[in-house]
Order: C-alpha cells, then sequence, then structure tokens
C-alpha cells in the first residue's frame, strides 16, 4: 500500500511511573473512567477479546478487538467508531499503545492509523488523545486529572464533536 493511502496520528508523552502502573491505568476500567471523561471500557485484555467504551449515558462510542497484547508492553487494538455515521463508514483502524521504560519514567506512545488517505476518523482521534492522555499523565503523577470535560464550554470558540 502506497504511504499516502494511509492516516496515521502520533501521541509520545513521558509519564513519572512504573510500566506496571501505567499498564494497570490503561487497562483498569476504573481507572479508565477517571481520566477518560467517565467513559467505561469493558474488555478482557486478552488476544482476541472484544473491546468497547460505552458513554456515561450508556450510548455505544467504540468497539474492537485486541489484535495483539504483551504487558506491560505493549497493544494493539482494532477500533471501529460507532457514534458518528461519517467516521463508523470508515471503517476500522488500528491503535498501537507502546509502554518503554526510561530513566525515571516511562515513554508512552500512542499510534491511531487507518489505512485510508485524509481519514476524519484519525483527525477526530488527533484531538481527543492529547486531552485523554493529558488526564492519565496528570492522575499517575498527581492524583488529579487536568481536564473535567472533553469539549470546551458552549460559547468557548470551539464546537463540540
Amino acid at each position: 500500500m502506497n504511504p499516502t493511502d494511509r492516516s496515521h496520528f502520533v501521541y509520545v508523552t513521558y509519564i513519572h511511573t512504573t510500566p506496571e502502573k501505567l499498564w494497570e491505568a490503561l487497562t483498569e476500567a476504573s481507572f479508565i473512567r477517571q481520566y477518560w471523561f467517565g467513559v467505561n471500557v469493558e474488555c478482557a485484555w486478552e488476544k482476541g477479546s472484544s473491546w468497547k467504551l460505552v458513554y456515561p449515558d450508556g450510548r455505544l462510542a467504540d468497539t474492537g478487538e485486541i489484535l495483539e497484547i504483551d504487558p506491560p508492553r505493549r497493544m494493539v487494538i482494532r477500533w471501529q467508531n460507532e457514534w458518528k455515521p461519517e467516521l463508523k463508514a470508515e471503517g476500522p483502524s488500528r491503535c498501537i499503545i507502546e509502554l518503554e521504560p526510561t530513566s525515571g519514567a516511562v515513554k508512552l506512545t500512542i499510534t491511531h492509523e487507518m489505512d485510508r488517505a485524509d481519514s476524519a476518523f484519525i483527525q477526530a482521534v488527533s484531538g481527543g488523545w492529547p486531552k485523554v492522555l493529558s488526564n492519565l499523565k496528570s492522575l499517575l503523577e498527581t492524583g488529579s486529572i487536568a481536564l473535567r470535560e472533553p469539549y470546551p464550554a458552549a460559547g468557548a470558540g470551539t464546537a463540540r464533536a
């Protein structure tokens, strides 16, 4: 496949924690709800397991499958948007989560990609991941999240997605 026929987003952050604590934060539903704006994740965290993100109001946000899992180093999720018809129509994406210990911190790399040029879904996640991961980093390092809402309040200059 020609690289121009793909869309991808990469986010790298360094978090002052251990790989084991970060892995737990990425896979423990009660912890995820704290930094992911109340979203609930449903997954057994095994290769082949189904994976779901459910909004606090019960709407299905995203679905998928665990394609690879190697705790506490790497996982790959087949990820399909379920709530926006135009994003769902683009089909599944891949989310690759990699943890690498460094001196006193863990390098967390999220790569979200799709075999589709100019993907609206990848553009959408490129706005969401920084907020989610900022909250994750803040929660692990300070005990509290940085952002209370995933979108600015109405009238703050940005339309809600």
